[in-house]
């Protein structure tokens, strides 16, 4: 399929993109990873709460910077949504950024929130409803950080960020929910087409597959309505009541770049208002994406928070 033109010819004889797919009630899968291993790291917690979700614990990880140590400062909140594999490795060196970034005034003081998004959930609801991973985001893991840390417990005080199939999921949830978050930044995203044919999924088919049996029940058509490619159409006007702002960036040499091309150009179809920006030199990489934004990265946390300027 040629994307931009004919995708858009046929979105509307699909009709998915406005009826949210409706995944199983069936119980959560408690043999699933829900509560990971602990990511020892500098101001970073490890926590472990009972979600209603799943009717057992889940687990995510929290970085407090510096700023947070002054009694009875609320600080807005980052979530941080992982690439496939679970992004457990991640969490140290990525949290080692967000902080030295923050220590320097290049970003705002901000909680980072690592989520336990599961191995390869698309961070969306399986269809037989055995890993249910964007309520549990959704309704249950925000509710929790924000009674158990001091946060600004509203969509000005949130952001929403991910990188590969995080990317993914910022777009899917951000453009979905634009009502928790002020904010969505969607480093390069993927799987973002509806055939899951690209060339990051051609060239892992056994990946592909499993997606494709654990989130979708080897059903196309459910891939497709989850996509942010089905969710975009009509979020534009939920967009703007919001004031969302929303960042899109990709590495020119990100093997996913022609992908997340396209779908730029979807979101400037659909009149979602959004920044693009496309990296030189970068390849598929988080911590050199975020780094090669330089004083652009803060800028965009602050223009989402509602912040000024440093001086």
């Amino acid at each position: 399929m040629k994307y931009p033109a004919l995708l858009a010819a046929c979105i509307g004889f699909l009709g998915l993109s406005l009826a949210w797919p409706q995944p199983s009630a069936a119980a959560a899968d408690l043999a699933l990873p829900w509560v990971t291993s602990e990511a020892k790291a500098p101001r970073v917690a490890f926590r472990a709460f009972k979600s209603e979700t799943v009717g057992s614990n889940v687990s995510y990880h929290v970085y407090l910077p510096p700023a947070y140590d002054e009694p009875g400062v609320r600080l807005p909140v980052l979530y941080w949504l992982h690439g496939t594999g679970g992004g457990i490795g991640g969490i140290g060196p990525t949290a080692r950024l967000f902080g030295e970034a923050m220590t320097s005034g290049r970003i705002p003081s901000m909680i980072v929130v690592f989520v336990n998004g599961l191995p390869r959930s698309l961070w969306a609801d399986s269809k037989d409803g055995r890993a249910p991973v964007e309520t549990v985001f959704v309704s249950d893991v925000i509710p929790d950080v924000d009674r158990n840390f001091r946060t600004i417990a509203r969509r000005e005080g949130r952001i929403l960020e991910g990188f590969s199939m995080g990317g993914y999921g910022a777009a899917r949830i951000g453009l979905k929910h634009p009502h928790l978050f002020t904010g969505i930044s969607i480093l390069a995203g993927g799987p973002l087409d509806i055939e899951l044919s690209g060339p990051r999924a051609l060239r892992n088919p056994r990946l592909r597959e499993a997606i494709l049996r654990d989130v979708c029940e080897n059903d196309l058509a459910y891939f497709r309505a989850i996509s942010p490619w089905m969710i975009a159409q009509g979020a534009a006007a939920r967009l703007q009541d919001n004031n969302t702002v929303i960042r899109h960036v990709i590495g020119d040499r990100d093997d996913t770049a022609t992908l997340n091309r396209q779908f730029h150009a979807r979101m400037s179809s659909l009149d979602i208002v959004h920044e693009y920006v496309e990296v030189p030199g970068v390849g598929h990489d988080a911590r050199a994406l975020l780094n090669a934004l330089g004083e652009d990265n803060g800028r965009f946390y602050r223009r989402a928070l509602g912040q000024s300027p440093p001086r």
